[in-house]
C-alpha cells in the first residue's frame, strides 16, 4: 500500500508469460475480460467497452451467492500495447466508495510482460484492501489465461 498526501493508492505488479500485445488484448477485449476479471468465485456475465479515449465501459459482476452488480467508467488513456487508464466507479456504491482512476502500464520482459497497476485514491483503507484482493485474484486468473505460472502479484514499494 502506498499512502500519498492525496490519499490511499493501490499499487501492484504482476508478471505475465505472454507478449505485451497479447496482455493488452486480454485487458481490453470483452470476450477475454469476462474470463479473468474479478476475484475467485465471481463471474463477469457481461463486459461492454467502447475502447476510445472518452469512451465508456460497463461490467456486470456476480458473486457466488448474491445479486449481480455493476461497475463502469470512461477511458482516459489508450496506448496499445503499453498503457491503459480509466475511471472506475461502482453503480451501486457503498458509502465508502468513490470514483478512482486505474492506470495499467505494460513493460516488455525477456520472457513476457510486467503489468503495473495503480488505482486510487480510495476513501478508506478497507476499500483499498478490497480492491487489492480483487486485483490480486484477477491477476492470478489473467496469468493462467495467458498461459503463465508466475508468482502472485506483489505490492510495489
Amino acid at each position: 500500500m502506498n499512502e500519498q498526501p492525496g490519499g490511499l493508492v493501490l499499487n501492484l505488479k504482476c508478471a505475465v508469460s505472454a507478449p505485451r500485445e497479447r496482455v493488452f488484448n486480454l485487458l481490453t477485449e470483452p470476450a477475454d475480460l469476462v474470463k479473468w476479471w474479478g476475484p475467485h468465485g465471481f463471474t463477469t456475465p457481461e463486459a461492454e467497452l467502447n475502447l476510445v479515449v472518452g469512451g465508456g465501459y460497463r461490467f456486470s459482476r456476480k458473486p457466488p451467492d448474491g445479486e449481480e452488480f455493476h461497475l463502469a467508467g470512461e477511458f482516459l488513456e489508450i496506448e496499445p500495447p503499453s498503457r491503459l487508464a480509466y475511471t472506475f466507479r461502482w453503480e451501486e456504491p457503498t458509502p465508502d466508495d468513490r470514483e478512482t482512476v486505474v492506470t495499467l502500464t505494460l513493460e516488455a520482459l525477456d520472457n513476457g510482460t510486467e503489468v503495473t497497476l495503480a488505482q486510487g485514491t480510495f476513501a478508506t483503507a478497507e476499500r483499498l484492501e478490497l480492491h487489492r484482493s480483487g486485483w490480486t485474484e484477477g491477476f492470478e486468473k489473467l496469468r493462467l489465461l495467458a498461459g503463465s505460472a508466475v508468482d502472485r502479484p506483489q505490492p510495489t514499494p
